[in-house]
């Protein structure tokens, strides 16, 4: 579960939502409407105002570290700080590689050698290592062609199936119609649920 309370942050909110175990929020908007400062704000990567909690606590009583594990961010473009992909994990040889298709050498792997779909899909498994409460998504399949999409939303609904929420932000309403249980637009600072068909 993630509940979030009265957030707001530049020119976003506030913002209340509450998601359930499991439960799927998509939200779409134009470019520059602030999806991506929102799911930042949430991930408390910048100043906001407001609350935001899980099953394991609230936002404003652990430490950003602790969260962050509970409520994981993967941005559009994620953070390599080593020279192999082994050296971001805590425990490399857990990692579900192949459910992403990626062969069992790849946490040997120059980052200097990824494509920008395997650094997508190996940040995301970065992310699972700590056994978040809540998924912050910002258009994680962009760089991902069909096949590799496909695999994605398919780890993800193992996610989703052990009760994990997910807010995901996608500019592919196919994507928020195949995963979503409730579909969301940012505009002008607020979210409004979609009108359906």
């Amino acid at each position: 579960m993630l509940e979030i309370e009265a957030l707001s942050r530049l020119h976003i909110g506030p913002v209340n939502l509450s998601l359930a175990d499991g439960e799927v929020v998509a939200i779409t908007g134009p470019s520059g409407s602030g999806k991506s400062v929102l799911l930042r704000a949430i991930a408390d990567l910048d100043p906001n105002a407001g609350e935001a909690r899980t099953q394991s606590g609230a936002r404003g009583e652990m430490l950003a570290p602790a969260w962050r594990r509970k409520v994981a961010y993967l941005p559009a473009e994620s953070g390599w700080w080593a020279d192999t992909v082994a050296e971001h994990f805590e425990q490399p040889e857990q990692a579900d590689l192949a459910s992403l298709g990626l062969p069992s050498e790849a946490m040997g792997w120059e980052v200097a050698r990824l494509s920008s779909g395997e650094r997508q899909r190996l940040a995301f498994l970065r992310l699972l290592e700590h056994s978040p409460d809540a998924l912050l998504l910002d258009e994680p399949t962009a760089p991902l062609d069909g096949e590799n999409t496909a695999l994605f939303e398919a780890r993800l609904k193992r996610c989703i199936s052990a009760g994990v929420s997910v807010l995901l932000v996608t500019h592919d309403p196919a994507q928020a119609a195949r995963t979503a249980d409730r579909h969301y637009v940012l505009a002008e600072g607020q979210l409004s649920e979609a009108a359906h068909g």
